[in-house]
């Protein structure tokens, strides 16, 4: 069993949820990368347990990979999981020769009581670490900014809960399984970089918050879950945006206030299948330092950033233990963030930079850059994600469709990345067929050029195309 390594740590990641014992057990079941990698990625699959009961619990937990009708367990383990505990068991499995359609399955026994779930997954023979294709897209409810979205605020506003429905049915057309949305809350009243505190926040939820009263002004009366209804009944996977506190702000501050999101959001959308993990939509610079002008400032804000994600995994892991964590940096001064960097990917599941296409003058070159962020991944064993700008900037800042050939250019150049994302779907790519077409008439010229690509491409027949 040459292709099978197994270790076992706390807080760990899920997708697929169940409970036995009249939910006095929860499990789940995540495969990272979610459904479809090459050969020359690992898989990285978590099955995370909560006790939520008030005695300890002996779980028997097995993991299968299944394959043309034969079952193979690949790790087992028994646990004790102690009276409202969490924990996981993380087995990597390596995929060289391990082509074709599989099922990853997880059992847990716990006293006379059975669990079994499964997520399919397809694997590429390649000699890249890449598919070349995307594998899942952002999704701004609205535009953060009303200037970079001037071509599709206004008509994203005007969709119903079954428009956002059928735009999911979409996405999941061109292979775009992996959602991730921007951000759940719109901080308007930001003024400089911080937002006060949690108490004093003044930003507006796009979804029925009993944490603020101020809502976004949209048709839908819940966006968030339309798009995980649907997720769950598509078999994709959403990352619900955990912001926006303040753009760069990993503070005290920002850390209490994500986590009361945090818990209010898994309260009320956690049930979901399709709900796959936590977005942080902060962002960050490369050199992970927040552009701080003295040498001071820059040490406090990495140490920031580093706080706030072990302490950010560590509120998660008591609820739904592993969830992997996003966080999106761009790809610039990385060199000043390589004493950073080690520490922050301990407790960070998955980067996801962009730029690449767009690096100074000045700085290292975009292929040189992801090749640096990706040995860090490497060795820190966490998960590197590219974040692909499917976008131009129009002379007044508002962002416009970029040409195909930018966006499969980026493709076929970095090939390192084990999934693409783009930035992003709506405003960007429209369906034709959409009630409404959000943004400018060349989104609906880029979504068929896309799904062409794909055709072109497909070497997994897991597409249909559009075409």
């Amino acid at each position: 069993m040459k292709h099978f390594k197994t270790i076992c740590i706390l807080f760990c990641a899920a997708s697929c949820s169940g409970s036995i014992e009249e939910n006095q057990v929860e499990t789940y079941l995540s495969v990272v990368p979610p459904v479809e990698v090459t050969d020359r990625t690992d898989l990285d699959v978590r099955a995370g347990i909560v006790n939520k009961g008030h005695r300890e619990r002996n779980c028997s937990v097995s993991i299968y990979m299944e394959h043309g009708g034969v079952q193979t367990k690949v790790c087992q383990e028994t646990v004790a999981v102690e009276p409202g505990g969490s924990l996981c068991i993380r087995h990597i499995l390596e995929t060289e020769g391990l082509e074709g359609k599989h099922g990853i399955s997880l059992k847990v026994i716990s006293g006379r009581d059975t669990l079994l779930k499964t997520n399919p997954v397809s694997i590429i023979r390649s000699d890249i670490r890449s598919t070349r294709t995307a594998g899942g897209a952002f999704v701004g409810i609205c535009h953060w900014s009303e200037t970079e979205g001037k071509h599709w605020n206004d008509d994203i506003r005007k969709l119903t809960d079954e428009d956002w429905r059928s735009m999911v049915r979409s996405m999941h057309s061109l292979g775009l399984d992996i959602i991730v949305i921007q951000e759940l809350f719109r901080n308007e009243e930001y003024v400089g970089r911080h937002a006060t505190t949690a108490e004093s926040y003044a930003g507006k939820a796009y979804y029925d918050s009993k944490l603020y009263s101020g809502r976004m002004e949209i048709t839908a009366s819940d966006p968030v879950e339309a798009i995980l209804d649907e997720a769950d009944k598509l078999g994709m996977h959403v990352f619900p945006g955990i912001g926006m506190f303040a753009w760069f702000d990993f503070t005290a501050e920002s850390l209490e206030w994500h986590k009361m999101v945090t818990r209010e959001v898994w309260e009320k959308y956690g049930h979901h299948d399709s709900f796959y993990g936590f977005y942080i939509p902060e962002e960050s610079g490369g050199s992970l330092d927040n552009w701080e002008k003295t040498p001071e400032m820059r040490i406090q804000r990495k140490r920031e950033i580093v706080a706030f994600f072990k302490e950010f995994k560590e509120f998660c892991g008591e609820f739904a233990p592993g969830k992997p964590i996003m966080l999106a940096t761009n790809s610039f001064g990385i060199k000043d963030g390589m004493d950073t960097y080690p520490a922050l990917l301990e407790h960070l599941d998955i980067l996801c930079p962009f730029g690449f296409a767009r690096m100074p003058e000045e700085d290292m070159t975009g292929k040189e850059a992801a090749m640096t962020l990706q040995k860090l991944c490497d060795q820190s064993g966490a998960h590197l994600w590219f974040d692909l700008e499917a976008f131009l900037f129009n002379d007044d800042a508002s962002l416009y469709p970029r040409d195909i050939e930018g966006i499969t250019g980026d493709l076929q150049m970095f090939d390192n990345f084990e999934k693409i994302i783009f930035y992003q779907y709506p405003g960007v790519f429209s369906d034709p067929k959409a009630r409404i077409r959000v943004g400018e008439e060349k989104t609906e010229t880029l979504f068929m050029e896309y799904s062409q690509y794909l055709h072109d491409t497909n070497s997994s027949g897991l597409y249909q195309p559009y075409l």
